[in-house]
Parts: C-alpha cells; structure tokens; sequence
C-alpha cells in the first residue's frame, strides 16, 4: 500500500523535521563556551578569576618548541617562576584585545619572575605566528597540534588564561578577556611575584 502526502501534510513534515533539527542545533551550541561563573566549592578562587577544576592544584605540565622563534618552552623548567598560561585561538576576537595586554605585562614584569606563554587552539599551525606578530606578542606560542595540552588544561572558551605560582600550583583562572581585565590579571601577577 502506498501513502501519498498531500502538499500541505508534505510541508508541516518538512516543518517539523527543520523544528527537531533546529532543537538539536539549539542544545549542541548552548554547550559551546559556557560562560564561567565564579562560586564555591573546593575549586572557588580565593582573590578573584572564575571557577576551574584546576584552581588550587598542580599546573598539568607540557613542553614544545615555539612557532614564533622564542625557542622551546618546558612548564617543568619554570618552577621558581609566575607563569600566565593564555589558551587562545587566531578566530578570537577577544585574543586580538588581549594579546598587547598580555605584551604589556610580559615587559613590566619578566624581570620580577614572570613567564608567559600562548598555547593556540587552532585545528592548523598556518597564523598563529603571524597572528601573534600582528598583535604584539613577543612571547612564546606554541600551537596545540593534537589538542594534547587542552586535554590536560580543560579550556572551555577562548581565550582562557590559568597563573601558576612559583611551585607550580594553578592560583587563578580566568575565562574569557574584556577591556579592563588587565587591571585584575596585573594585581593577581603581583600577588604572587
């Protein structure tokens, strides 16, 4: 036995199934960066920064050699020092902001015992040198080929920026960059240098 539709049956199908797929659509995006809220628990920052697995435990190590020539960089190798971890991404825009600030503070306090680093999230190493040239960085940048390092940092939005104190220990998050954040991640540096 053959069913035929008519044109309006054929057309509420279409409707419905365009309702479902846009459901879909709608849940697997509202998984895409959640916005960071700060709260309590074992993992709730003590001086500011957003909530993280990772606050208040030891910084996941990682190694690899720079792809804007500013050499090799071993986590490992720089304990004794502040580290500000920035996971960032060439299509964010809010990374083309925080890049000269991220400069700004690497001049003013990598003398103090600061070290910074971006690591890139992109799918290819093609702009991340160039990207970091238009943007002032003169830091190291390394590009997470295999996403091996995000595995272990767990960013869930870019950028996503993580300082380690001199032993090593995550003390502050913070997820996602806005005019002014600067002020924050500056008093948080000094805290720890």
């Amino acid at each position: 036995m053959t069913t035929i539709c008519s044109a309006d049956q054929e057309e509420g199908h279409v409707k419905m199934r365009l309702l479902a797929l846009s459901a879909v659509t709608f849940v697997v995006m509202a998984g895409c960066g959640p916005e960071a809220k700060p709260g309590g628990g074992a993992n709730a920052p003590a001086g500011g920064g957003d909530s993280h697995a990772l606050l208040n435990n030891p910084a996941p190590t990682f190694s690899g050699a720079s792809v804007n020539g500013m050499g090799s960089v071993d986590l490992a190798k720089w304990k004794g020092k502040v580290v500000f971890v920035d996971f960032w991404a060439t299509w964010c825009e809010p990374c083309k902001k925080s890049f000269p600030k991220l400069q700004e503070m690497n001049v003013k306090y990598k003398a103090s015992g600061l070290e910074i680093v971006g690591i890139s999230e992109d799918d290819e190493e093609s702009g991340i040198k160039e990207f970091g040239e238009a943007h002032g960085a003169k830091f190291p940048l390394l590009w997470d080929k295999g996403k091996a390092i995000g595995e272990k940092w767990s960013p869930p939005n870019m950028p996503s920026s993580f300082i380690v104190d001199k032993k090593g220990v995550v003390r502050f998050v913070h997820l996602g960059y806005h005019d002014g954040d600067e002020a924050k991640l500056e008093q948080e540096l000094k805290s720890l240098l």
